[in-house]
């Protein structure tokens, strides 16, 4: 029996030590130490936790705590995630966002769901609810001025390119009607206070608009969003006939490099330094009073280093504002310097890091044209 036992965990080890199951076969985080005995994939403790809930279709094991006979290991090594992701992941469409283990959990909840309990993957063609170009329901959305999330209509149209809500079920005319193009959509649901909550951006007059939505299905929530990339993605194949697929998908909706508090100092840097919450959406820094405003106090735009921008530790020397953080940072760009505090030194480091990755990317036509419209900063 012993013997046996040890013959087991060896033939594990083998299939499990194959390049192919390095990485969660459901949010490629490294190292996976669980695997579903019965679809035959390698994955992490979290989506482990996500497949012991759909009982009926995966019983998940520990890897290293739990036994294993031999046919359950004969199963792995005969599946394996290649093997797995071939039938479950055959038909992805490109828009269709595969959430990492960065990701909140509604999105890898819906993914590992979407792959083997609704096998939304395993045919060509497949009519999927996020897929045919018009979708129509009720989101929750947080008022502009109260604050209280109530039902509105929403309707999303790749026909008329565009995404509108509409304060009442029987209104003829919507609230808002916003071109897709200009539309970016993003999971926030520690800041909106809901697991679904979803964060839509669009500019308007050159401005950032937030609205802030959630629906009490997570399945929902995601087809919307999915939904807004498919018609994003079809939108720039028409505007962009020559941009290749890949291009095409790296211009679909973007998490936000980086989001907190910092204290700012106003133009003449001598004013105190005031709390207040920051985006930065690629080349666009924003502050707001509120993480949930609908508008930004003040936008500033991020250039590259070759333009005269650039990030520096600390603050210049005679900074004469009072501040109560003491990690200071400075943006550089050709008009002014922006000065900035963090309350820990992390938080410091971490800001620095991700302004770098901007400045140091070359700025594209595009940029520079948004540079040229944007004529809104900070101010005091």
């Amino acid at each position: 029996m012993a013997g046996g036992n040890e013959r087991s965990m060896k033939a594990l080890k083998e299939v499990w030590r194959r390049a192919e199951n390095s990485l969660c076969a459901d949010c490629g985080k490294p190292d996976p130490d669980w695997a579903s005995s019965t679809l035959g994939v390698f994955i992490c403790l979290s989506c482990s936790g996500i497949h012991r809930n759909i009982p009926s279709i995966s019983k998940v094991k520990s890897l290293k705590m739990d036994h294993w006979d031999d046919a359950q290991v004969q199963f792995l090594a005969k599946h394996g995630n290649a093997v797995t992701k071939a039938t479950y992941e055959a038909h992805i469409p490109i828009y269709y966002y595969q959430p990492t283990y960065n990701d909140c959990q509604v999105l890898r909840e819906q993914w590992i769901r979407a792959k083997y309990e609704r096998k939304e993957f395993t045919e060509p063609g497949k009519q999927l609810p996020y897929s045919d170009g018009v979708k129509e329901g009720i989101l929750w959305k947080r008022g502009r001025d109260n604050g209280q999330f109530l039902p509105r209509k929403f309707l999303l149209s790749e026909r008329e390119g565009c995404l509108k809500y509409f304060t009442k079920q029987d209104a003829k005319e919507p609230k808002i009607n916003v071109k897709i193009d200009v539309i970016n959509a993003t999971f926030q649901p520690v800041k909106i206070g809901n697991p679904n909550g979803l964060q839509i951006t669009y500019l308007k007059d050159n401005k950032t608009r937030n609205i802030f939505v959630y629906h009490e299905s997570g399945k929902e929530v995601v087809d919307w969003f999915n939904a807004i990339r498919s018609v994003q993605f079809h939108y720039l194949k028409v505007a962009f006939p020559i941009a290749s697929d890949n291009e095409i998908k790296n211009r679909l909706t973007r998490n936000f490099l980086k989001e907190g508090y910092m204290e700012k100092t106003g133009p003449k840097q001598r004013e105190a330094f005031k709390k207040r919450w920051f985006t930065l959406d690629h080349r666009r820094l924003m502050y707001f009073k509120d993480p949930l405003d609908a508008f930004a106090k003040g936008e500033v735009f991020v250039g590259s280093r070759e333009n005269g921008y650039s990030v520096q530790k600390g603050l210049p020397s005679g900074t004469q504002g009072n501040f109560s953080w003491h990690y200071g940072l400075t943006i550089v760009t050709p008009d002014r310097e922006y000065l900035f505090t963090c309350e820990t030194e992390t938080d410091q480091l971490d800001w620095i890091a991700a302004f770098t990755s901007v400045i140091n990317q070359a700025m594209t036509p595009q940029e520079y044209a948004s540079k040229c419209l944007d004529a809104v900063s900070f101010p005091s």
